[in-house]
């Protein structure tokens, strides 16, 4: 079967990929292209030493800058495997299961504290690392390296065959950080015990043996839904993998400083070059590790340095437009912020130093754009913008008061007519109601994106079979069995059925057959979304979208709504996560049968343990949970967002953005997002040279409200290490940048998020008490600004 065509990253110049070529320009060493579908694997995957192999060099004779998708698979990553390797061992399950059950809990406890804060996949490996290394002493067995040596049986090598291998902690790390992440149907649960007062599981003390059935089958009924919603896009996930996972295209720069971790970590122990870049790790996570505790906690005016407000500290347009070292102040321009927990990928849905350079440049052109929108609308009070905040994402009344949500609800929790004409309709501040149209042009945007740039490509990778894909690492992975179609395929059919079942049982008041359009946006959204996640390394939010549709379809009832937003936009994220974590598995050689078994008991685990979890929270921190301004401990900012949300479009989505109403132009930006791709397509085909093709219309459009919300203040130090690092180094310091630079990237998002966890559990209130550090002139306490801008809000 012939091979399929793939398509290049679309940061790099198109005369340097075709059909997965290595290299299309002639080093001085080579007499001939050098084509990765031919090419000797072993040659183009041995571990780098001291110096770039031939083939990577350029017509100067120096190394070539990482530019194409073929460079990213035999460059930045070894294709190395030991297929004798153990995965599933007595340390894998022990550390895969402790280190899942104590993420879940983790995640679930950052999900109700006042800053949203996720916990750190780089810091589930760094934990797992040397929680590995530790069982490889400690525990029995025929290994060398255990203190007490025992038979060499299948037991004990069970137990302890020899050293903490690459497989097992990849294994460990993807069914942890799959576990960290709460459910989406935590929130829905959450919300229903706060504000609906519907019991989502089994009292103490129920003595009737019938009421006892009828409650535990409600209980039933809340797990299934649980399940169900983490398990059903990975059904998804596995049926497009042959185009979102295998290929050479597929890069998924996102996890590259994970798997370069591994590589550090496993690969070529004793080599000199592996030594120095292990030591160059330890010391730069030691380093951010001790630095952070300052813009924390020390110093927290080191998250946002504003020469214009120090300059002028009582004007509320330079706060709107300089500040933002503060929740919802200002826009942060040309401010500098040395926290990385914002600048790095643990502050945003990217990082600097490993997101494509044209992927961030498409991001901070609909930034400055963003800035531009949000300060003319507030100036010329556009939509009676100047009674409200400047940014927030709350509902008001016209006269600037918040909006009584549930003021227009029927006791069932459904819109009652008449109070909503005596309430009246609520108004969104400018700055979200421009994110609103932000996320909605992005849809149509992303929709035309994937059909005229990639949907020939996914098409001929898709006809051509798992024989035509010419990637070293899927050749690679021939060597160990594959998940069958069929089994992913079960999967979402059962998935479905517990879906339909448990909609009802919960009486959600969404139909079936508005659970099976939800499910039909998923299978439509997963390769477009799957694409733009695995080639650029963003996947903005569908999640408007399908609030506003299931609104459209099932007006009134906010609590289906939030049903319709679990299948519809949870099964993408689910999807793309899944993805992810094969291309893990296929850049580090995991089999996958191995890959897809640690992922789905992971998400089980997980969200059991977040169910039961938030039901203890909840009953002991009910009344501060529903309160705006929470504790500094304990907050339900998260679940008021997703409830607030569930209000706006359940209950008001047809009076607020129906045709002829105030925001009834909102949905036809569709329609202008579908446009947006196409001139810069046009103008690239007749332009081939000038780069049109490098401009990631759905990211700019996604972000054109990026500022709606939060601390600002990173936005300028995050494009100014964008430019140093996928700029600088990656063009002129390519042997630094293929040896360090992703591995710098792991180091510093790694030692923060150890950092941030001490942090929370010593001082910031995780274990209870709260220790604020005194006031002083890097840190002016809670009355001002960080920043020392004006306060807006109180």
């Amino acid at each position: 079967m012939a091979a399929v065509e793939e398509p290049t990253l679309g940061f790099q110049d198109e005369k340097h990929s075709s059909a997965g070529s290595l290299a299309d320009e002639k080093g001085p060493h080579l007499s001939e292209k050098v084509d990765i579908a031919n090419a000797d694997i072993d040659e183009i995957g041995e571990v780098y030493t001291d110096g770039p192999r031939l083939i990577d060099l350029g017509e100067d004779g120096h190394e070539r800058p990482i530019d194409t998708d073929a460079d990213y698979a035999t460059r930045l990553v070894s294709l190395d495997d030991d297929p004798t390797l153990r995965v599933f061992t007595f340390r894998m399950w022990f550390l895969g299961l402790g280190l899942s059950c104590f993420s879940a809990v983790l995640g679930q406890i950052f999900y109700f504290r006042p800053q949203t804060i996720t916990v750190s996949q780089l810091f589930i490996q760094i934990l797992g690392f040397i929680l590995g290394r530790i069982m490889e002493r400690i525990v029995p067995g025929p290994s060398e390296t255990a203190l007490i040596r025992t038979a060499d049986n299948w037991f004990w090598r069970f137990m302890n065959h020899g050293p903490f291998n690459l497989k097992e902690h990849v294994a460990v790390v993807i069914m942890a950080s799959t576990a960290s992440s709460s459910a989406l149907a935590i929130s829905i649960f959450a919300s229903q015990e706060l504000y609906y007062h519907v019991e989502t599981n089994v009292a103490v003390g129920i003595f009737t043996q019938a009421f006892f059935v009828q409650l535990l089958f409600l209980k039933l009924i809340n797990l299934g839904s649980l399940i169900a919603s983490q398990l059903i896009g990975y059904g998804m996930a596995g049926i497009m993998r042959i185009f979102l996972v295998y290929p050479t295209w597929a890069v998924y720069p996102q996890v590259m400083p994970t798997v370069q971790l591994f590589e550090a970590l496993h690969r070529g122990e004793g080599m000199m070059a592996q030594s120095k870049r292990k030591k160059f790790f330890w010391y730069i996570f030691i380093a951010i590790f001790v630095w952070e505790w300052f813009p924390e906690y020390i110093a927290p005016t080191l998250t946002g340095i504003s020469i214009f407000c120090l300059a002028n500290k009582n004007s509320a347009w330079f706060t709107r437009v300089f500040g933002g070292a503060a929740g919802n102040e200002g826009l942060g321009a040309f401010s500098l912020c040395l926290d990385w927990v914002y600048v790095g990928s643990g502050g945003g849905s990217i990082g600097s130093m490993f997101t494509p350079l044209a992927t961030q440049l498409s991001l901070y052109g609909g930034v400055a754009v963003c800035m531009i929108a949000f300060c003319a609308c507030f100036k010329l009070n556009t939509w009676n913008t100047q009674n409200f905040p400047f940014l927030t994402q709350l509902l008001f009344y016209e006269n600037g008061t918040e909006y009584d949500q549930l003021a227009i609800l029927n006791d069932d929790f459904t819109l009652n007519a008449d109070k909503l004409a005596t309430q009246g309709l609520p108004w969104y501040a400018a700055s979200q109601l421009l994110f609103k149209i932000s996320r909605t042009i992005y849809i149509g945007a992303a929709l035309t994106h994937f059909i005229i740039w990639h949907g020939k490509t996914v098409w001929n990778t898709v006809r051509g079979g798992r024989d035509g894909i010419q990637d070293p690492h899927f050749k690679k992975m021939r060597a160990y069995p594959e998940v069958s179609n069929w089994w992913y395929l079960g999967m979402f059919v059962l998935c479905f059925g517990m879906a339909i079942g448990t909609t009802y049982g919960a009486k959600s008041q969404l139909p079936a057959w508005a659970t099976i359009i939800a499910l039909l946006f998923g299978w439509i959204f997963v390769p477009v979304i799957g694409t733009l996640y695995a080639t650029v390394g963003y996947a903005p939010s569908i999640e408007n979208l399908i609030q506003m549709l299931g609104g459209a379809l099932v007006p009134g009832k906010p609590v289906a709504n939030m049903y319709f937003t679990m299948y519809g936009y949870q099964s993408v994220v689910q999807a793309y996560s899944l993805t992810g974590d094969l291309k893990i598995g296929q850049y580090t050689k995991l089999p996958p049968r191995a890959t897809a078994t640690v992922q789905m008991v992971g998400a089980v685990v997980g969200g059991l343990l977040n169910f039961v979890l938030m039901k203890v929270i909840i009953a002991s921190h009910a009344d501060v949970l529903r309160d705006v301004q929470g504790t500094n401990i304990w907050s339900g900012q998260q679940v008021q967002s997703f409830n607030s949300a569930a209000i706006a479009w359940g209950a008001l989505g047809k009076p607020l953005f129906a045709t002829g109403t105030r925001y009834g132009f909102v949905p036809y930006m569709l329609l202008v997002g579908l446009l947006v791709p196409i001139p810069f397509w046009l103008l690239h085909k007749k332009y081939p040279d000038f780069g049109f093709n490098k401009v990631f219309t759905p990211v700019l459009c996604a972000e054109l409200g990026f500022l709606s919300v939060g601390i600002n203040s990173s936005t300028f130090t995050s494009f100014l290490v964008a430019i140093f690092s996928q700029y600088y180094l990656r063009k002129y310091r390519p042997t630094w940048f293929r040896k360090y630079n992703f591995l710098l990237s792991a180091a510093l998002d790694g030692g923060t998020s150890v950092m941030i966890f001490v942090y929370t559990f010593a001082v910031g209130g995780g274990s209870g008490k709260t220790i604020s550090f005194p006031t002083w002139a890097l840190n002016p306490g809670e009355t001002r600004n960080p920043d020392y801008c004006k306060r807006l809000t109180t």
